[in-house]
């Protein structure tokens, strides 16, 4: 006989936003950092942030709980993916993104009853100090998906990059840095030309880039670029102007062009994927945009002359739709 159902599951997931919260707290007071350096005691940890020994216990052993922290004989260490993203010496250092979470994110999802009822987003009460740090946790989080791009998809055969009407260059700056010989050509809305031309420099990239500032949705970029990307393009724009969009990007790309399409879908798999059902939640309570169906995705790549060739899931990002043109 197979054994009873037990609740874990269903109390793990009920409490999960308590594992959150402390993740959130352990950021902010420099547990993860001053951990970077070596093991600390809890009386040294305490110490170092200036928490009273009682919350330093707390947060150490929640963060160990969690598998962020490793702890033997009263030390506690950086397990390997806390020393990766939270030590603050990685290649991307998620403190930016936690503290979105928290401070943003967070607080829209106590409006999610009314967001359930209504579907309509919640309200985004933002002054300019809250857009700082909404724009400054996004762009961490797309730094870590360029990164899990470019460990996932072999950029080496291409010569001419089209990026059209992403939210970050920090994909394609990961794409040429991957591969000396990539250009990009980037078609983005006016007002993300200056954050691109200050991380192309900031890269020593700007002699192999061009941007051309235009409104996504009325973009029409032309060319013959041997790949072409879309990064966060499709959830923010209705259907019928996805299909615009990626008919003319099929415009702009030589006939076998690579179309790499990243964004959170929604699967039929007996199993959904979890974080992009998460982040379709996420994307309705903070500004109403969507995460699409893969399968309607799918059918608006077939209409615009694109066939899809695989689909990579990139560790703790979106997916990406790989897909040639024909």
């Amino acid at each position: 006989m197979s054994a009873p159902p037990t609740p874990d599951r269903i109390v793990d997931i009920a409490i999960g936003y308590m594992g959150a919260k402390q993740l959130f707290a352990a950021a902010r007071t420099g547990i993860f950092r001053e951990l970077a350096a070596g093991e600390h005691t809890i009386d040294k940890l305490a110490d170092a942030t200036g928490l009273s020994e009682r919350t330093a216990r707390i947060l150490a052993d929640s963060m160990n709980a969690l598998g962020l922290l490793d702890r033997r004989d009263g030390t506690y260490r950086l397990a390997p993916d806390a020393a990766e993203y939270l030590s603050g010496s990685g290649e991307v250092d998620l403190h930016p993104f936690l503290r979105f979470l928290n401070e943003i994110s967070f607080e829209q999802w106590s409006q999610f009853d009314a967001t359930a009822d209504s579907a309509e987003p919640g309200e985004l009460r933002m002054d300019e100090q809250r857009w700082a740090t909404f724009l400054a946790g996004v762009m961490r989080y797309n730094a870590l998906h360029a990164a899990m791009l470019t460990r996932s998809f072999d950029f080496a055969p291409y010569r001419d990059m089209l990026d059209f009407g992403g939210l970050s260059p920090a994909f394609a700056i990961g794409a040429m840095r991957a591969n000396p010989e990539l250009s990009v050509r980037f078609a983005f809305a006016p007002e993300s030309t200056e954050v691109i031309a200050e991380a192309l420099e900031s890269a020593g990239l700007t002699g192999r880039a061009r941007i051309d500032p235009v409104p996504t949705e009325a973009a029409d970029p032309g060319g013959a670029h041997d790949i072409v990307m879309l990064n966060h393009v499709i959830h923010r724009f209705a259907p019928e102007q996805n299909r615009a969009i990626l008919g003319r990007a099929r415009a702009a790309a030589e006939d076998g062009a690579t179309l790499l399409l990243l964004d959170f879908l929604l699967d039929d798999d007996e199993r959904q994927r979890g974080i992009d059902a998460l982040h379709a939640a996420e994307y309705l309570v903070i500004d109403g945009t969507v995460v699409y169906p893969a399968a309607e995705v799918h059918r608006w790549l077939r209409e615009t002359g694109w066939q899809q060739r695989e689909v990579l899931a990139l560790p703790g990002s979106p997916r990406v739709i790989v897909a040639d043109a024909i």
